[in-house]
């Protein structure tokens, strides 16, 4: 029982049991019914048989009854007994004395009534006379296991037997006597037989060819597209989301189809959507995580360069000062060596004012105050800063294609912290191009996000990749200028990241460096542009 439980049948394979032995049950009962029909029409044509054989009898030995010539009614009934399927010809009178008989040791011996051959006559309350044809034939098995089938035929009282001179009978008794014709049901038994094998084997052919055809036809209309739409089910569980069931058929597992492939467009298109706002929600959380790495950097590099800046910006101030007092003593005395003293006072001097360019850059970096937002024009921003480099750019042959965006919406920035963005990234890339170059400076409106870009490209020497991820850290510079702090990229990417926008670097050494600024736009453009 526990292995016939573990047994899992399917959907299928239970169509194809039902109807296997529906159909098995079908032509058993009609091989049985048609067998049954079959015989009793057989042993119905025998009874009629049997029936013509009686009435031959009783007419061919008519004419010897009423005479009494016993030889030649015996010679009668030896000749149709001697016919293929008569099995005996027996006359007995009423008394059930056997007076002939295809058999001799049966003659003047009296028949037991209650034999299968007299059954007709004494087990049924009608008189013999009235017996209809079924009731006066009886199939039966003899002591020798033949298959018999009996007809009794009455001998009836006709005038000529009452008034004959040879033996004369009394004009009120009906019956004389009993024509008894048994014959053999061998013949019909094999035929029966032969049919039963014939209809066996017909009826083995019709249930392996009908349920073949049947499981033929469940197989392709019933599992084909059930198991189609398992094994997609199974795939779609699996994550995809663009396997489409083939629509085979127009009924209703069709339909089934049909729904399925809708089903799994609308999860798709879902999906895509959910992925789509999980990526930039993703994003918004790196940029926000980087935002506070940034800040959290930024912060700690400030309070120590605050700490720093004040710790040796009076020592320097000293220094400085002292250092122009020297200088000016020795240029006036007339000690040896005063031009050398003079020129390392000099050098003295010098490394004091870098030292403090440096330490008022920390500063700087350190008291970053927040930015005063309001709606600004950034065409007019970046204008500014470009009029700055202008001269520069010009000394150092670079050209300078400027694109700015006409109509372009106001963004939400302090002007003057904007404005030292795009002189960073000007400056740096000028210097990117000592032997001159290419330099666009270009505004526009990305419609995709709804934000105003800043685009700073040039044709410079380019930054190497594994540089890209520091070129916002503080302090960190390629160049060999020893007065550059490295501070500039950092301060602009903090501006930008206070304002809410992006700045995005692309480069390819040798070919030139991009520089994106994305500021989101004012509350009022924003709401223009919906």
């Amino acid at each position: 029982m526990t292995f016939l439980r573990s047994i899992r049948l399917g959907l299928a394979a239970k169509l194809a049991v039902a109807v296997i032995v529906s159909t098995a049950a079908f032509f058993t009962s009609f091989g049985f019914v048609n067998l049954g029909v079959e015989r009793r029409q057989s042993e119905g044509l025998m009874v009629q048989a049997a029936d013509r054989v009686a009435d031959i009898i009783l007419r061919s030995t008519r004419y010897d009854m009423m005479r009494h010539d016993r030889d030649a009614l015996y010679n009668v009934l030896q000749e149709v007994g001697s016919e293929p399927g008569i099995q005996r010809i027996r006359i007995f009178n009423r008394d059930g004395h056997i007076m002939f008989s295809t058999e001799a040791r049966e003659i003047d011996t009296t028949v037991d009534k209650s034999a299968e051959a007299c059954y007709g006559c004494h087990a049924q309350s009608q008189p013999l006379t009235r017996l209809n044809r079924p009731d006066r034939a009886r199939p039966f098995w003899d002591k020798q296991g033949h298959h018999l089938i009996a007809v009794i035929r009455p001998i009836t009282n006709a005038p000529e037997c009452s008034s004959a001179a040879c033996h004369v009978h009394d004009a009120g008794q009906r019956v004389l006597g009993v024509v008894d014709a048994q014959l053999s049901l061998a013949p019909v038994d094999a035929q029966i037989a032969q049919n039963q094998a014939s209809l066996g084997w017909f009826l083995l052919g019709g249930i392996v060819l009908g349920s073949g055809l049947a499981v033929a036809f469940i197989w392709i209309v019933v599992y084909r597209p059930v198991k189609e739409l398992i094994d997609g089910t199974h795939r779609v569980r699996a994550g995809d989301l663009n396997y489409r069931l083939p629509v085979r058929s127009d009924d209703e597992l069709g339909d089934l189809a049909a729904g399925f492939n809708k089903m799994t467009t609308e999860v798709a298109g879902v999906q895509a959507k959910i992925e789509e706002q999980v990526r930039r929600k993703t994003a918004e959380i790196e940029r926000i995580h980087r935002t506070l790495l940034s800040s959290e950097k930024m912060a700690s590099i400030g309070k120590l360069a605050a700490t720093v800046a004040h710790e040796i910006n009076n020592p320097l101030f000293g220094i400085l000062t002292y250092a122009r007092l020297v200088e000016r003593g020795v240029l006036k005395s007339d000690i040896p060596n005063r031009n050398e003293m003079a020129e390392q006072l000099q050098t003295i001097e010098r490394e004091s004012k870098r030292c403090g360019e440096l330490v008022k850059n920390l500063l700087t970096f350190s008291r970053q105050k927040p930015s005063e937002r309001e709606p600004n024009d950034l065409n007019t921003i970046v204008g500014h800063a470009v009029l700055l480099v202008k001269h520069k750019l010009e000394m150092q042959n670079i050209e300078l294609v400027e694109s700015f965006a006409e109509g372009l919406p106001p963004v939400d920035c302090d002007a003057n912290q904007m404005q030292q963005v795009a002189l960073v990234l000007m400056v740096n890339a000028s210097e990117a191009m000592p032997s001159g170059g290419r330099l666009e400076v270009i505004t526009e409106l990305d419609a995709d996000t709804g934000e105003a870009a800043l685009c700073v490209k040039d044709t410079g020497y380019g930054i190497p990749a594994e540089v890209l991820p520091r070129i916002f850290d503080p302090f960190f510079t390629t160049k060999e200028d020893q007065n550059r702090t490295g501070l500039g990229l950092a301060v602009a990417h903090s501006i930008v990241e206070q304002h809410g926008g992006e700045i995005r670097v692309n480069s390819t050494p040798g070919q030139g460096t991009e520089f994106r600024v994305a500021l989101p736009l004012s509350a009022a453009a924003t709401a223009a542009t919906k």
